[in-house]
């Protein structure tokens, strides 16, 4: 009988799924400019398997450039801002000329251990 139980115990076990970092991605959500050479960017986080917003995500590295547009040299400051809903992500980008620009971010979601990293391509206007 111990054994049965053992043996059921180990199945559950067996069969718990954690999530892995490529089941979160960031979504583009909206790019509204916010002064000479500013940019406010929202990005949404997902969980791709019911799609999903993630709230609370640690988002602890951010970098904007202008890779889309052949210059991925050409990084600027992004400062994080306050989104009004769960799941979306708000960001300030130096946005120093008109083109699309690169938002890469890199976060920690609770209950994960691997972190989830992204890119969303934006809009920006002088």
């Amino acid at each position: 009988m111990l054994g049965a139980a053992a043996l059921i115990a180990t199945g559950f076990a067996a069969s718990t799924v954690f999530a892995a970092a490529r089941d979160y991605k960031f979504v583009f959500v909206s790019a509204q400019p916010t002064g000479t050479g500013k940019t406010d960017v929202t990005v949404r986080l997902v969980h791709t398997a019911d799609n999903k917003p993630v709230p609370d995500a640690v988002i602890f590295q951010t970098r904007a450039d202008m890779g889309p547009e052949g210059m991925p040299t050409m990084a600027v400051p992004v400062t994080a801002g306050s989104a009004q809903q769960p799941g979306l992500y708000r960001f300030q980008a130096e946005t120093s000329m008109a083109g699309t620009w690169a938002l890469t971010l890199s976060a920690k979601v609770q209950g994960e251990s691997e972190t989830v990293t992204g890119v969303v391509n934006f809009p920006a206007a002088k």
